[in-house]
């Protein structure tokens, strides 16, 4: 990785404590890879060999439940720690990592792992910091799948998305990634049927615009306010 300039990593969270020398070192021990979209990058309980940090790209995070459903409890985004099993105390992956666009990452063997954390005080810290963020997030996830009306769940699905990705267009805010009708019931716990009457009236209302793999949110304010609607 000798031709990857650290400074283009400096404000990431995992280097943004660390000189650039130590920078440098992490670097020199990481392999790149560009990932094509749809490819998965590991499998939900498959031996954690090597952790992760993305550099371009979005990512789908998917478990799979006991009755054999598969969810989208989470995206990643460019800048962040991903496999980081080790953080865990886990020799296997938790949940599936798949390319929801095409995507370039590097990685480091599970080996480096607890040198890296020993060594680099601010390399740990943050890590950690990201793992408890992320615990966060799945829970208020299946928090949501477990408690609220499928309306509302929806309604904060695409807002987090937006909030993680979004991009000002003349129509309003777009989701950075490919998103189907699918991939948004596969993240609700609900039924594709619900999700296009959900997305089809939301767009009759002026709230989004919905296309086969992009979806637009077209009046923000309104859309929260769904995310906010008593049970």
């Amino acid at each position: 990785m000798a031709k990857l300039d650290e400074s283009l990593l400096c404000d990431l969270p995992p280097f943004c404590l660390l000189e650039r020398a130590q920078i440098r070192e992490i670097l020199e021990a990481a392999v790149s890879r560009r990932y094509e979209a749809g490819t998965s990058i590991f499998e939900e309980g498959a031996q954690a060999d090597r952790f992760f940090l993305l550099l371009d790209g979005y990512l789908r995070v998917v478990r799979t439940t006991p009755g054999g459903d598969q969810i989208i409890v989470l995206h990643i985004s460019p800048g962040q720690l991903f496999g980081i099993a080790p953080a865990l105390q886990r020799e296997t992956y938790p949940a599936a990592s798949v390319a929801a666009v095409e995507s370039l990452a590097l990685s480091w063997p599970v080996r480096l792992w607890p040198e890296f954390t020993a060594k680099y005080p601010g390399f740990a810290t943050e890590s950690y910091k990201t793992v408890g963020q992320r615990l966060g997030q799945i829970q208020e996830t299946l928090t949501e799948m477990a408690t609220q009306a499928v309306e509302k769940r929806v309604a904060c699905a695409l807002l987090r998305m937006v909030n993680q990705s979004g991009r000002k267009t003349e129509a309003g805010i777009e989701i950075a990634f490919p998103i189907t009708r699918q991939n948004i019931s596969d993240m609700t716990g609900t039924t594709l049927h619900t999700v296009s009457r959900l997305l089809s009236a939301w767009q009759k209302a002026g709230i989004v615009e919905s296309t086969r793999k992009h979806v637009t949110v077209t009046d923000p304010h309104a859309l929260v306010l769904l995310s906010e609607l008593d049970p």
